[in-house]
């Protein structure tokens, strides 16, 4: 019995864990990445080069791939206590990331920032997303005469 309940507990921890890696990456790619690149190339066509979309997609099929094989496995070999646990991990996982990946959020805009910097053409452009500074960014963009308006306004912490 106590054999059943660590490995329950274990298993709970790898739901958890799958959900952190795959389906927040996937959650980020469709809530965050996606929608900003749409974005960006609805302000200027070669604002942010084709790379990043495609970049996105096969981040996208490889997240689905290895996460549907995870989910399989557990599915398949394990019995119904341990899919339970796995189950409760995942959901748990789910539920503190939903309102966190999204591009108003710091972090994930930072992420954003840091992973698609290098699709960026203009070199000045660039180097403020590589900064991850939004001021920069939106100067840069109305020294472009484009408007930043789908970047979010962040509040400096003091």
């Amino acid at each position: 019995m106590e054999w059943k309940i660590m490995l329950t507990g274990a298993i709970f921890l790898g739901g958890w864990l799958w959900a952190y890696l795959f389906i927040r990456q996937l959650m980020f790619n469709f809530a965050t990445a996606f929608p900003l690149i749409k974005k960006m190339n609805a302000l200027k066509e070669d604002l942010i080069a084709v790379g990043a979309s495609r970049y996105t997609k096969v981040s996208v099929a490889t997240c689905s791939v290895v996460a549907a094989a995870l989910l399989a496995a557990v599915l398949i070999w394990c019995p119904l206590y341990l899919k339970i646990g796995f189950g409760l991990g995942a959901l748990l996982a789910i539920i503190l990331l939903i309102p966190r990946v999204t591009p108003n959020n710091r972090e994930m805009f930072d992420s954003f920032c840091t992973n698609y910097y290098r699709f960026v053409p203009d070199d000045e452009l660039r180097t403020a997303m590589y900064n991850k500074k939004t001021g920069q960014i939106k100067s840069r963009l109305k020294a472009m005469d484009l408007q930043g308006t789908f970047l979010p306004e962040f509040k400096e912490k003091q």
